[in-house]
């Protein structure tokens, strides 16, 4: 089972409408394709916008739960980008909805996969760095998350001489300040 756990009203929306992430409050049953199903066949059409977003959501929601922090970190990765910042409120939803659907059909694992094939050098890249952020979220890398994010290197085509500098960077970000 995939639960979202996100607040229906951001505090950027205090005057009660709820944000296009309100749509992930819910309980959401994960069902992959039965085996001997073909998982990568996608039914959801993706251009680079929905791929780069489908990455950040399925690692923000790899271990079947969206935390407050990892929604937060989600909505902070795509609001203020182009061209999501562009985006109606409808077109937002939209989009998280298809993305939603589609992870629920195939899982975090796949949709990376599906998502990664559309994207170009930069676009990976970029990706790659955000997926680690939104893992960061809510605490340290778990062994799952840095496994995750070694096969998402792999599914990018990026070496490890250009991400482990980045994630020893996202390690002095996310420092507890009060750590000697």
């Amino acid at each position: 089972m995939l639960i979202f756990i996100t607040p229906a009203v951001s505090p950027a929306h205090s005057i009660g409408r709820p944000t296009p992430f309100a749509t992930m409050v819910s309980t959401l049953p994960f069902n992959p394709a039965p085996s001997g199903v073909d998982q990568s066949a996608t039914n959801l059409s993706m251009d680079s916008a929905a791929a780069f977003a489908a990455i950040a959501l399925a690692a923000v929601s790899w271990d079947g739960v969206l935390t407050m922090a990892g929604s937060r970190a989600l909505r902070h990765s795509l609001d203020y980008r182009k061209p999501y910042q562009h985006y109606s409120q409808k077109a937002m939803v939209d989009l998280m909805d298809s993305l939603l659907a589609e992870l629920r059909r195939v899982g975090p694992q796949h949709l990376m996969v599906e998502a990664a094939e559309r994207l170009n050098p930069r676009q990976r890249a970029t990706a790659y760095a955000v997926a680690a952020e939104i893992m960061r979220s809510d605490g340290p890398l778990q062994d799952d998350e840095r496994n995750i994010l070694t096969n998402l290197a792999i599914t990018l085509d990026l070496a490890e001489v250009d991400t482990a500098p980045l994630l020893a960077a996202m390690d002095l970000l996310h420092a507890d300040v009060l750590d000697g």
